[in-house]
Order: structure tokens, then sequence, then C-alpha cells
């Protein structure tokens, strides 16, 4: 019995140098998602930024210039990348409604590689909470254990923003943190609970696929008065058209109604839904989301110094966020500044490498997989009939791998309205399901960007392509800001026509 024991020891031994040979050859994964993030970094060329941390870890990493949300507005395009479908296929274009009751049990990024072995874990804002995640974050399918979210987070539109006035509900928020309650903000407290996992996991035989969400530069813009110092207001650079675009359809403009409702907006009293912010403001407001950017970037820095060279580090904005541009502001469009957004992916052993081509966040779950070398690899979806597991992007790890790869791609976002001319009731910028009567789809690739806005319909969750009531055509070999609508220009007729077949063919659910 004795020899039995020892017997016994050492193939308990044997069997656990084993498991961790066998899962040190799987790579560590770390996911961060920044709220509302633009391109708006140095490295991204950006000349209102300063990120030298996330500047850095671009410098090793693979480096999309052209990645593209689903949809401007954070639960859409959050479970559209964490599912790797579009949100026709989730029918879901607001906040409600969960995709494993009402659409399918779908396999989520996190849940695969979950169930390959890893301790998976969400700290911030991953999932959007609230019923679109099952007021769970999706929890437990996609986690090993219950997501974090910082308890700072509830005051998240809390009058705590001081100025000559008192304490408001404020856009432009600077803060001491020491009198903010409980004397933090939510990314420092999901910074310490992030570098506290990592640190509890460097013993550990399992790998981890760790998501952290970053808040900040989502509104309200409140970050730590000292990272004004980096943005001089006389530094502020407005270089680009804040005139509405010549030949915008109505349906086409988002009022932005989320910033109006701030009280140091309000106060300005700009006339809805086409009036324009003061100058002055605008640099204001820039300054203060670049400042909100460079606090998130030091907390980057901080973050990355916990992990190890050979970790898989993937860094997205959920959708990007208008500053101005055509008069507009916030996200909820389908301009490139609101569908476009940073994409960075430090793969170890992989030189740096910036890739132009148009990838969109339905990529990320399928390339991750095939970098992470996990088995089997995401199929495509069959459309009529998607299975549980399945993808309607493309993994880009050949795009990757080849640096003589030349794709033709096209990246495909959308936006749903309620009526054709702006409204504040029902909501033009976040309608509710019951109440979409159009969707905007568009497509973008270096040379154009084009758009159908269609009647559609909230049941069947159809367009109707024979209902147009808008297109927008821009040209970004000459108007890459998205300036000049050609879609009634005779001489674009014909490529009006290519783009429309393309366009269409990629968003027929009739098929």
């Amino acid at each position: 019995m004795q020899m039995s024991g020892k017997l016994f020891i050492i193939f308990f031994n044997f069997i656990l140098l084993f498991c961790k040979a066998e899962y040190k050859t799987l790579r560590n994964v770390l996911f961060i998602v920044v709220d509302d993030l633009r391109p708006a970094l140095g490295v991204y060329g950006d000349p209102n930024a300063y990120t030298p941390n996330i500047d850095r870890l671009a410098s090793n990493s693979i480096l999309f210039t052209h990645a593209y949300a689903q949809q401007a507005l954070c639960g859409p395009s959050r479970n559209s990348f964490l599912t790797s479908r579009r949100p026709d296929t989730l029918h879901l274009y607001d906040f409600d409604g969960y995709w494993r009751e009402n659409v399918g049990n779908f396999t989520t990024l996190p849940q695969y590689f979950k169930e390959h072995g890893y301790i998976t874990y969400s700290v911030g804002k991953i999932f959007h909470n609230g019923s679109c995640s099952n007021w769970t974050d999706d929890y437990p399918y996609s986690w090993s254990q219950k997501p974090f979210h910082p308890s700072s987070q509830q005051y998240m539109n809390a009058p705590v923003c001081p100025d000559k006035f008192g304490h408001r509900k404020n856009l432009v928020c600077p803060v001491h943190v020491e009198f903010q309650p409980e004397q933090t903000l939510p990314d420092l407290q999901s910074l310490e609970e992030a570098k506290q996992f990592l640190r509890q996991q460097k013993n550990s035989i399992n790998p981890y696929f760790l998501g952290v969400g970053f808040h900040k530069p989502h509104e309200p813009l409140k970050f730590p008065k000292n990272y004004l110092d980096f943005h001089p207001i006389e530094n502020i650079t407005i270089d680009y058209n804040t005139n509405k675009p010549y030949g915008l359809p109505t349906v086409a403009w988002n009022p932005w109604s989320d910033i109006r409702r701030r009280d140091d907006i309000a106060d300005l009293n700009i006339e809805f839904p086409y009036g324009k912010v003061p100058m002055d403001w605008t640099k204001k407001i820039v300054q203060s989301y670049n400042a909100a950017v460079t606090y998130i970037d030091h907390l980057i820095g901080e973050l990355l110094d916990e992990v190890d060279d050979n970790t898989i580090v993937a860094f997205i904005g959920d959708h990007g966020w208008s500053l101005g541009e055509h008069g507009e502001w916030s996200k909820f469009s389908n301009f490139d500044v609101a569908t476009r957004v940073p994409f960075i992916l430090r793969v170890p052993k992989r030189k740096p490498r910036v890739i132009k081509t148009p990838v969109e966040l339905v990529d990320v779950f399928p390339t991750l997989v095939d970098l992470a070398k996990l088995s089997p690899t995401i199929p495509k979806c069959d459309t009529e009939s998607p299975e549980n597991l399945c993808t309607e992007g493309e993994s880009l790890v050949k795009l990757i791998s080849n640096e003589e790869f030349i794709s033709t791609k096209f990246a495909f976002s959308q936006y749903p309205r309620p009526t054709e001319d702006p409204s504040f009731k029902p909501s033009s910028d976040k309608p509710n399901l019951k109440d979409i009567k159009f969707m905007g789809y568009t497509m973008v690739n270096h040379d154009y960007r084009y758009t159908e806005w269609v009647e559609f319909n909230n049941t069947s969750f159809l367009p109707n392509w024979d209902h147009l009531v808008g297109v927008e055509l821009y040209n970004h070999e000459f108007d890459s800001t998205e300036n000049i609508n050609l879609a009634n220009k005779p001489e674009m007729e014909n490529v009006r026509k290519q783009l429309s077949e393309i366009l269409r063919n990629q968003n027929d659910r009739t098929k």
C-alpha cells in the first residue's frame, strides 16, 4: 500500500508536469477595450493627442489604420464583436434584448477561450451591462468568475463636476480625485483589479484571457484635472470642417442629444437640431476629450507593465466619437469619425507592421482564436442557419502574415433611425427597436464611403431596398473627411451602381 501511494504521487506529478507543459504552449491574451475611443492617438497622427504608452505598444505591434465598428453605439457594437455577428443577426440596435434568448445561443470570444482551458475574467466594461448581456455580462457563459465593475461607476451621471455654479452634471468635467465620491474614479479601480488578477495568474498553470474595459473617454469627460496640463487650450487644433456636409440627407443627421442634456452644454442654448457649438467650446470639449484619453493612456501603461512579452495584446475602441466634424458630436452616425476605431494587435514574435486594408471588429474573434492556435478555427456563418460557433467576419492572420497580401475588402456598418428628419423624441440618436423605421447601411474602402438609407421592418429585421430615403457617396481620394455628398452627381452614377450592388449583396438577408 505504501508503494502504491508513492507510485500514485509519482503519477500525479507526471500528469501535473504534462499539464503545465501543455498549457505553457497556450499564450495569455489581454483584451483592452476603450469606450468611445476614436483614433485620437499619437500613432494615428492626431495633432491633439498625447499617448506615449499606447504609441509604444503600437511600435511593437500590428497597427490597423482603418478598422471599423459595425454600429456606433456601445451595446450593439460590443455584442457584435464579442459574438462576431453583425447587428442584423443579433437583432440588437439599442440596449435591450439578449441574443441567447432572442436569436441564438451564439458562442462569444471569451467563452471560446474558457472552453479551451483559459481562465477568463472581465474587468470594467467589456460587455455593455444591462439586458443586452442578461444583466450579468454574459456570466457564467463567458467568464470563469463574476465580472468586476468599479463601485464608483454608479456616480457616472451624478452632479460631481465642479464649476462656478457648484457641482453639476457637466460634459466637461476635470476633477480632483480626492474630492470625488469614494475618493476614486472607475478606471482607477478597474486598473487595480486588473493588476491584482495578473499578479495572481503568474503562478497559475492555466492561461488567461483578461478583458479590461476602460470607461473614459465616454461622456461625461471626467478625468483627473492634472491631465489638462498635457493639452493647453492654446495648442488645440481644429483643422477640419465643422459645417453640415453638402447634400447630406436629413435622415443621416445625428442631433447629439446626449451631450445637449449635460448642464454646461444646455447653458449654451444651441438650437435643435442643426445649431453649432461655439468655437471656444469646441476647443474646450476637444481639450477635455484628449485629456481623458491621456488619462487612460497612463493607466494602460501601468497595465502593460504587468504582462510579459509572450502575451497577445489586442487593443480596440468600441466605436468612434465625433468632435465637431460636420457640426456633429458624439457617436450615432455612419460617418468615418463615428465608425472608425483604433485597433492595435501585439503578437509575440511577429514583426510590427502597419496595415491600411479596411478591417472590421467582427474580425477580432476569429483572429485571436487563430493567433492563440486554438482548434477548431472559427468557420464562416451560413446566413440561412448560423451555427452557435461561427463568424460573420474573417480571420486577419493571412493579412498579418503576408506582407505582399493585398485585400480589396470593404468594411460594413449600419445605424438605425426612427424618422426621416432629426427628432428628440423618439430619439434619432438612440431609437428603441419599436421606433426604428429606417436603417442606414454603409460600406467603406480606401476610395469611397457609400451609404443607403432604406425603410426597415423592426419585426422581420429586413430592409426594403425599394424604398430609399437617402443616399451618400464620398470620394476619399479628395474628400477623406466626408464633406461633399456626390450621390446625386450624374458623373458618379456608374460608381454608385457598382457600390450599391456590393452593399445590397452584403446586407440582403432574404437570400
